[in-house]
């Protein structure tokens, strides 16, 4: 059922507005995929707090102008899902990654962060791309390095010299 002028205008309003607050987007080929399919992408998508959405590639074409991810534009061409990360950077490309190992008809096409478009093959590389929770506790361990290092550092000489003192107090009992 084809949609009408008003109902093309709010699928229009309703992309843009998500790609103008989205981190990354992925663009994948869906093609030979069944309905029960696409209901688990769209499932684990959810789950993970990642907008999905399949739409006429021209009414996509026209949500993106004005937004970071307008580098996919040239690219859409074909039957595309849309997957936008709204929290984490790498949620999409995790989801439409795992997605994609075990239903091989699911093909990448566009992926895009931060208004720059990679390759279909650096999607690997965005979906490993820490959650915002590892980033601050490996930030947290840089940081804390240096700290626990000085403070073993200070005590380093006094407990040098309770093992010292320990030693001679063991050979004198035993002698």
């Amino acid at each position: 059922m084809p949609l009408d002028l008003a109902q093309k205008a709010a699928l229009v309003a309703e992309l843009s507005e998500v790609a103008s607050k989205a981190l990354s987007a992925i663009g994948a080929d869906f093609t030979g995929l069944s309905v029960a399919e696409m209901t688990e992408l769209r499932r684990s998508a959810r789950a993970a707090g990642v907008y999905m959405k399949v739409t006429p590639n021209t009414l996509a074409s026209r949500a993106l102008q004005g937004t970071n991810f307008v580098c996919m534009c040239e690219g859409l061409v074909g039957p595309l899902v849309l997957a936008f990360s709204q929290e984490d950077q790498g949620a999409a490309a995790r989801v439409v990654s795992a997605f994609a190992k075990t239903h091989n008809k699911l093909v990448v096409k566009l992926v895009s962060i931060s208004g720059k478009l990679l390759g279909p093959g650096d999607i690997d590389t965005l979906a490993n791309l820490p959650t915002r929770e590892e980033a601050l506790s490996r930030l947290l361990a840089v940081m804390k390095a240096p700290i626990g290092r000085l403070v073993r550092t200070l005590a380093e000489p006094q407990a040098r010299l309770v093992r010292t003192l320990a030693a001679i107090g063991d050979q004198k009992k035993t002698a």
